[in-house]
């Protein structure tokens, strides 16, 4: 008996292997927040977004949705200034990716990453969060560096 459930065990194996979050399937909603942006001339925008702080939910991010609202996001959390360099992998949605400094001051805008592209896409200095947004949502929205990011990581929340 103990033969045959570990040979079941070792064919179950690399089937529970590929049903993972990022290898076939998006991961599920992450606990959302409260962030807001305030462009320039003072208009505010907010939205809800998926906290991703845990090194296994920023690996898998936005892979395999299939849609994100103008008024979503998922921002990423490197808990202190760093580099950061995304890619859009099983990622089936183009997306806005919007550096954000320590002080909670847009650092960059890159918009309309390619769905399923490998390109790095870097952040060209340190960030402490990068948020990402549906694709065309910066253009539409008139975000611009320099913009102020409202939320708790920043010290800027309201």
């Amino acid at each position: 008996m103990m033969r045959r459930l570990l040979l079941l065990a070792g064919l179950l194996a690399p089937l529970s292997l590929a049903a993972q979050p990022g290898v076939d399937r998006p991961q599920p909603k992450l606990p959302e927040e409260r962030l807001a942006i305030v462009t320039r001339d003072g208009t505010r925008h907010e939205f809800r977004t998926e906290m991703a702080v845990r090194p296994e939910h920023q690996t898998v991010g936005m892979m395999f949705r299939t849609e994100m609202q103008l008024d979503e996001g998922m921002l990423f959390d490197w808990g202190t200034p760093r580099e950061s360099a995304m890619w859009m992998r099983n990622t089936l949605i183009p997306l806005d990716m919007v550096f954000i400094a320590a002080d909670g001051r847009i650092h960059r805008i890159h918009e309309r990453a390619v769905p399923q592209s490998l390109a790095t896409i870097s952040s060209n200095g340190p960030v402490r969060a990068t948020l990402e947004l549906q694709g065309g949502a910066a253009e539409r929205l008139n975000l611009r560096v320099g913009d102020r990011v409202e939320h708790r990581i920043f010290g800027t929340a309201r």
